[in-house]
């Protein structure tokens, strides 16, 4: 297998919501849920001890994710500590942003030194296709909060998966129109493949999974390709390589980020999708 190096840690992964989640996504590469607690929620102190090992490594930014991480009490105050020290993105499945929490997203926006940036996942074009991973008025819901976004000025990431059979470019026109027709500018839009891992890899219909990268040549092997070059996941349970493998065999890298500083082998099936498709999780 390549062996992928750390080469320098830009991006620091924090699951501050564990996979706890209010949703249970069908293709849910971490398997979150209401009940799912195999991730614990990262505390306040956790999450500050953690970006304190990154920001001696370098780190440029830092993203909170899940389950969804507006399910965790402290997460406003998580957000106002990580802010005055680096950029930052919440990842969120966009079905919780009450008047309050818009409010104060907006006023921590302008008022931070660094950017907060949000990440709103869909999974289709349409509250069908959308709500058959989600769960029946998951789409409206979403569209509720990216409208409420909108009228205090935020402009999110909206981020849709990709299946291998659909065209990027299809995609993309596909869901700024159906945007457009729901009242969301969706200027920015980012695409993602779909992972065999968690509940994806059980789901029926779902894509066969890639074949590893034992194959592919030396010579071939570009260490600047993949984001694990630059970036580690933390959760309740440790660090690991990055977001994807926080619950994949071989994905934890020990106990402290420095233990972690060291090269991977890209033996899971989602590496070869990585590599393939070129993706990185990053805003990117």
């Amino acid at each position: 297998m390549p062996n992928q190096p750390l080469l320098h840690l830009d991006q620091l992964w924090v699951q501050v919501a564990g996979t706890v989640c209010n949703l249970s996504c069908t293709h849910c590469f971490v398997s979150a849920g209401p009940h799912e607690g195999r991730h614990a929620m990262m505390s306040r102190e956790d999450v500050a001890a953690r970006v304190a090992e990154a920001l001696a490594m370098g780190v440029r930014e830092i993203y909170l994710t899940g389950g969804e991480p507006f399910l965790n009490p402290s997460l406003e105050d998580i957000v106002q500590d990580t802010l005055a020290l680096a950029p930052v993105t919440i990842l969120t499945n966009g079905t919780l942003f009450t008047p309050h929490r818009v409010r104060w997203l907006a006023a921590t926006t302008r008022s931070s030194r660094h950017s907060l940036e949000l990440r709103v996942s869909l999974d289709g074009t349409d509250a069908r296709s959308h709500d058959a991973f989600r769960g029946a008025g998951s789409w409206r819901r979403t569209m509720d909060g990216l409208r409420a976004l909108e009228a205090a000025g935020l402009l999110p990431i909206v981020t849709l998966t990709r299946p291998a059979h659909v065209d990027a470019s299809e995609l993309a026109a596909r869901a700024r129109a159906a945007l457009a027709a729901e009242g969301v500018p969706a200027s920015r839009l980012k695409l993602l493949p779909m992972f065999t891992l968690g509940r994806e890899a059980g789901r029926p219909g779902h894509a066969p999974p890639l074949p590893t990268l034992a194959a592919l040549p030396a010579e071939a092997f570009d260490p600047n390709r993949l984001q694990c070059g630059t970036c580690r996941a933390v959760t309740s349970r440790g660090v690991f390589v990055c977001p994807l493998l926080v619950d994949e065999h071989g994905g934890r890298m020990g106990d402290t980020l420095a233990e972690s500083a060291r090269a991977f082998p890209l033996a899971h099936e989602a590496c070869s999708t990585c590599w393939v498709t070129g993706m990185t999780c990053a805003n990117d």
